[in-house]
């Protein structure tokens, strides 16, 4: 069966720097961190007290909830899945259906890491308390894992695939991957993929007691998310959404739909938490044939890479990821595709990672420029050996790129790559 093509057709994002996709756009292009100080985080003992997180007035939910919807809502995983959601849709031109008929067509695949960690400890204290009967109705579907899906689900419509991924930091990739396969094979013609993930201290915590966050930049935040630097000291914990509408192209094209980019295909993975894999670590083995794969479904050679957006982030394994992208592209030196890593500019936002940087992808290919990495002027001596410098950029290059790869690899030894083409209707 030839499979059919499929397109991005809108396009929602929440992010620490940009809540919208035009403010995202513009903080990209021009370096501006979202990463700051939270008092809270010092008030709890935490060693970094820096984060980056959506920040918005709560009226703003009015524009996507209804009074009821916001009713004792207590799930910021939901709010920013909801309202990336819901942007994507209106930005691919798409109206509400209103119908008592479903969208039997359109369908939601979007990912979920931690979920509703806030109304779980609200809930926790009633049942404690032997207060179970004040929970309301409303516990169940902000805790439930497939919570984002099915609000979605259901304020849009939709009556083909409703559901949730969860698969550590490659969540978003395969949620745009499983959309992908989906309309490739003609079980669906539209589909709103992408992932969220809480913030606070409750998801926070944990990377904090594993030491792996950096915690000598509370007094200059903007500085601490350091990828691919020779003095990176962590991953600055994130959160936030990405959305992204997929179509097949002939659907598109019937109903005149602008086009961001095409998705030529893509590979998921695990290295089974072998051969130097492990729960936190990546088998590099797995790592390489992700990408050399996900470059052969795509019918496409390495070479046809212009830039690539890493999962890179700021770890003593962004080292680790160059070499396996150099050993599976065959590239290095001045030959190597550019590459960044958004996570210099909001942190590592967890499960919500993939698809909030597959939006920055897109953007670059349909708005012809590679964006560049701030803090790491100081090149990791290890990457400086694998990569030319002028391949890493640390200011934003006007350049249209016709190709770009963009990975994720998550905890478990999980990888996702995707490969992104600017549209031609040829």
């Amino acid at each position: 069966m030839n499979k059919r093509r499929v397109v991005i057709t809108g396009l929602g994002v929440v992010a620490p720097n940009g809540t919208n996709v035009s403010k995202f756009e513009n903080a990209i292009r021009h370096g501006v961190s979202g990463i700051r100080y939270v008092e809270k985080l010092n008030e709890l003992n935490f060693s970094c007290q820096i984060s980056g997180y959506p920040v918005y007035n709560n009226n703003y939910l009015n524009n996507y909830f209804n009074k009821i919807q916001l009713r004792g809502l207590h799930a910021s995983g939901i709010e920013y899945g909801v309202i990336a959601g819901i942007d994507a849709w209106k930005n691919a031109g798409l109206s509400f259906n209103d119908s008592q008929s479903p969208l039997w067509e359109a369908g939601v695949i979007f990912g979920a890491g931690i979920l509703g960690v806030d109304k779980f400890r609200e809930a926790i204290y009633k049942v404690d308390e032997g207060n179970v009967r004040r929970l309301g109705s409303n516990t169940v579907p902000q805790t439930m894992a497939s919570g984002i899906s099915a609000f979605l689900g259901g304020m849009l419509g939709c009556g083909n695939i409703v559901t949730t991924n969860s698969s550590a930091c490659s969540t978003g990739t395969e949620a745009i991957l499983m959309a992908y396969n989906h309309i490739a094979t003609g079980n669906a013609e539209v589909i709103l993929a992408g992932s969220t993930n809480d913030s606070g201290p409750y998801v926070w915590g944990g990377f904090d007691a594993m030491r792996i966050l950096p915690y000598k930049y509370n007094n200059n935040p903007t500085e601490a998310s350091r990828p691919m630097s020779a003095s990176a000291s962590g991953f600055v914990p994130g959160s936030g959404a990405g959305a992204l509408l997929i179509e097949s192209l002939e659907s598109a094209q019937k109903r005149g739909a602008k086009i961001y980019a095409e998705i030529l295909g893509g590979h998921v993975n695990s290295g089974g938490q072998r051969n130097g894999g492990s729960m936190t670590a990546p088998n590099s083995e797995a790592v390489q044939r992700c990408i050399r794969k996900a470059v052969k479904n795509s019918g496409i050679h390495a070479d046809d890479i212009d830039a690539i957006n890493g999962h890179l982030t700021a770890t003593t394994k962004d080292p680790v990821e160059i070499q396996n992208w150099c050993e599976a592209l065959g590239r290095k030196g001045t030959d190597f595709p550019y590459i960044n890593s958004l996570k210099s500019l909001v942190g590592h936002c967890l499960a919500a990672s993939g698809s909030i940087e597959s939006v920055a992808t897109v953007l670059q290919l349909k708005e012809n420029f590679i964006f560049g990495n701030i803090n790491c002027e100081d090149l990791h001596p290890e990457i400086a050996s694998m990569v030319h410098r002028d391949q890493i950029l640390t200011k934003t290059l006007d350049f249209s790129p016709n190709i770009i790869a963009k990975a994720s690899f998550g905890f478990g030894d999980v990888n996702a790559c995707v490969i992104f083409k600017k549209y031609n209707s040829i």
